[in-house]
């Protein structure tokens, strides 16, 4: 059973810890100083402690804070060489962790999902080991990229369940609006998204090919279909991203700095 530490069980953490939870096959230690926080993922961990010395008997600890107390709380964490750093904290480079621990680190982007086994996450290359990758296959679907490439993936798989809530709210005020119950609209909004998106994962053609196919001719979607590609709906969106992935290099940037 691979030992894993959460250091910081606040919305990421906690998710990932949750996620983690599920499969039965870790022992998990929960650290954060707020005791809310603890308590909200008492449940699901082995463990939970305001220790951060307890890291210290984990294989794998999992650095989930807020980048901006990333430096102080590396400073008080005493990590052997034969252990692995994942960290989560948007904006801080591989190296920047690397610089301030002995144990070899992972830089990834999860997401909120993780919670449900549903995580989409991006992983740096380097020093990805398979340990840490069963990690990632526990909670969900990850891809393995260049770190140069992780403000763009915090942007679109990061930040992207919010833009995803969003779409998912439009479309069940639409069903509100034509009669249906907010609960009956909300479940026919989540389920259509998360059954397209399965879809989109496991079916061979492209998402072209699934709008195609779910448009028949004079049919109900095709005319639907028609008011948002003559809308800048698309590019609402990928401004959404690009405004997220800008922020993430900007906090990147300030650490550069330091």
């Amino acid at each position: 059973m691979t030992r894993v530490s959460v250091i910081g069980c606040g919305n990421m953490g906690g998710a990932f810890l949750k996620g983690l939870a599920r499969t039965g096959s870790h022992h998990l230690t929960a650290i954060d100083l707020d005791p809310e926080a603890l308590a909200g993922v008492e449940a699901d961990a082995s463990e939970t402690t305001d220790d951060i010395d307890a890291a210290k008997d984990a294989d794998i600890v999992v650095l989930a804070v807020k980048p901006d107390i990333a430096e102080a709380v590396l400073e008080d964490l005493d990590l052997s060489a034969d252990q692995t750093l994942v960290t989560l904290a948007a904006g801080v480079s591989r190296a920047f962790v690397a610089d301030r621990t002995d144990a070899s680190v992972v830089r990834i982007m999860p997401n909120l999902a993780a919670e449900t086994g549903n995580m989409a996450a991006a992983a740096a290359d380097e020093n990805l080991t398979d340990e840490v990758r069963g990690l990632l296959d526990d909670l969900g679907e990850f891809v393995e990229i260049d770190e140069g490439l992780m403000d763009i993936t915090t942007a679109v798989n990061g930040s992207g369940p919010a833009f995803v809530f969003y779409l998912i709210d439009a479309m069940k005020q639409a069903g509100v609006d034509g009669g249906l119950e907010p609960d009956q609209a909300e479940t026919l909004a989540a389920q259509t998204f998360k059954g397209a998106a399965e879809t989109v994962l496991r079916d061979d053609r492209s998402v072209d090919e699934l709008i195609d196919a779910v448009c028949s001719p004079n049919g109900t979607t095709i005319e639907g279909m028609e008011v948002l590609w003559d809308s800048d709906a698309d590019e609402a969106v990928i401004d959404a991203v690009a405004a997220a992935e800008e922020r993430s290099q900007e906090l990147a940037e300030a650490f550069d700095d330091e």
